[in-house]
């Protein structure tokens, strides 16, 4: 079956571009376009479409608010942010909001196609150096966790809440294995008990809960395994 895809984005050359890449594979079909936060809002609720590349600047509706509304409605559609390294202020509140990763404009077209398959596929991902920017950024607020999220942690296992820590360092399912030295199978059904107990999409929102409840604080561990640039393919984070 095709993946449909809805594109905002306030620039007409680059939802032209991302047709015409998108296009280009059979299973990938353009469901609907918009040119701000608000359009957007009305093409995903209309058209339905399995994801949404949602630019964050756009004037108007800014794909954070158009994201944040679509993720309050429960909408089944997978929402990845279009972004530049310029505009790290924004990202953490864009993980915040629901979305399911993110994916540099400057990203080649294989990685494009191959990103768009995998948060359809319920996955979520991230650049690592994109990880390592949001984690920072997010670190260097300070303070207190922003929301008290004790009760919910304490439905943890010991084991879980170790694989959570390790989730929030941007480890993957592999490296997390190799410092329990387990099985990876073993870790994906530790990951999707903490998912399924925390009441969460998928990992990015896990890195945010491990964060805002305080588990994880600033300066532990490395935020941007696998290093700064998309491998051959993108980063999975679930």
């Amino acid at each position: 079956m095709s993946i449909r895809i809805a594109i905002a984005d306030d620039e007409g050359v680059v939802r032209a571009g991302l047709r015409m890449i998108l296009e280009a594979e059979d299973d990938l079909q353009v469901a609907g376009e918009a040119a701000d936060g608000a359009e957007a809002i009305e093409v995903v609720r209309r058209t339905k479409p399995d994801v949404a590349l949602m630019d964050i600047r756009m004037p108007g509706t800014d794909g954070i608010t158009a994201a944040r509304t679509l993720t309050s409605e429960g909408t089944d559609t997978r929402i990845v942010m279009l972004t530049t390294f310029d505009q790290d202020e924004y990202l953490y509140e864009a993980l915040r909001a629901g979305t399911s990763g993110f994916l540099l404009k400057a990203a080649p077209p294989e990685q494009l196609v191959a990103a768009i398959r995998t948060v359809a596929a319920g996955d979520a991902l991230l650049a690592p150096a994109v990880t390592r920017r949001v984690i920072e950024a997010f670190a260097d607020r300070g303070g207190p966790p922003a929301k008290d999220l004790s009760a919910a942690v304490e439905e943890l296992t010991a084991r879980e809440l170790e694989v959570l820590t390790h989730l929030a360092r941007g480890e993957s399912n592999a490296e997390i294995a190799r410092a329990f030295v387990v099985e990876e199978s073993t870790v994906k059904t530790h990951v999707a008990r903490v998912l399924m107990k925390l009441g969460l999409r998928d990992r990015i929102q896990a890195v945010v809960f491990a964060y805002e409840s305080g588990l994880v604080r600033a300066g532990e561990g490395n935020a941007a395994a696998g290093g700064d640039a998309y491998s051959s393919s993108p980063p999975q984070l679930s």
